[in-house]
């Protein structure tokens, strides 16, 4: 296949599932060379996630069954005068906020199918993760090697008692940590990297009243987050590790995390 120069029109396409299956390893190629596209696929990731928290109010109501109609040509459509149509910016921002209109109305009846919580939670982790995993230099802000100060000072950052997991049975050591903001509120991230320089990010905040766990990838076949929300915090695992892989990782660091909490 010959090779064809990418756009961000192609990063649209990439988070919203469309990009074409044979062109995927070019694009990531793409966007690994170019930082710039790179941290901008991951601030449209960031975009999404405030959208839905913005339209978190309305996304678990359900959708009128008139509109539903006119969707699927059931029902005439009336015109409505240009200056009577002021929920279009609101409506064109819940359709993005939900990941497309067609996905929407395929048989799917509740604007809230995914709670937006839980997927704000897991979209800043993953953006935060494509951001600095990459970075060699300027991964952190606190190095590894003074793991007690980083600990403290995240945890009075956050306002939770912070214990940096280890993770060497699992094959991966401390890199260091930083402090970022997550919505309103802040979260701690800790970076973490194997022998073959594979590299994980645990993100912690204490902004959370839901309770809930999963896994979320936010486009396809870029890292994923193993994600818990409990207790008053939210913490997830990212990487892109195999799922099964990436699963043991974030059972054994979140074990920890809670041991930490209780201690």
């Amino acid at each position: 296949m010959t090779r064809r120069d990418f756009s961000e029109r192609d990063i649209h396409m990439a988070l919203d599932g469309e990009l074409p299956v044979d062109e995927r390893v070019a694009y990531d190629a793409w966007l690994d060379a170019n930082p710039e596209m790179k941290a901008r696929s991951a601030r449209y990731v960031a975009d999404r996630a405030a959208l839905r928290a913005a339209f978190a109010g309305v996304l678990d109501e359900p959708v009128p069954a008139r509109l539903q109609k006119i969707v699927f040509g059931e029902a005439p459509v009336k015109t409505v005068p240009l200056g009577s149509r002021w929920w279009l910016p609101a409506a064109a921002a819940a359709m993005l906020a939900i990941g497309g209109v067609g996905g929407y109305f395929a048989g799917i009846d509740h604007l809230g199918l995914e709670d937006p919580a839980e997927d704000q939670l897991a979209e800043q982790a993953i953006a935060a993760h494509v951001i600095y995993a990459a970075e060699q230099r300027h991964a952190v802000e606190v190095p590894a090697s003074d793991k007690d100060h980083l600990q403290t000072w995240l945890s009075n950052r956050v306002g939770l008692k912070l214990v940096a997991p280890d993770l060497a049975a699992q094959g991966f050591q401390l890199v260091g940590g930083r402090l970022l903001p997550a919505g309103e509120s802040k979260a701690a991230m800790l970076l973490y990297e194997d022998d073959k320089g594979e590299r994980i990010s645990l993100f912690v905040t204490a902004e959370s009243a839901e309770k809930a766990k999963g896994t979320y990838g936010s486009e396809e076949n870029g890292p994923e987050a193993v994600y818990w929300l409990d207790k008053g915090y939210g913490c997830a695992v990212v990487g892109s590790l195999p799922r099964a892989q990436l699963t043991a990782v974030a059972k054994s660091a979140y074990s920890q995390l809670l041991a930490g909490l209780a201690s």
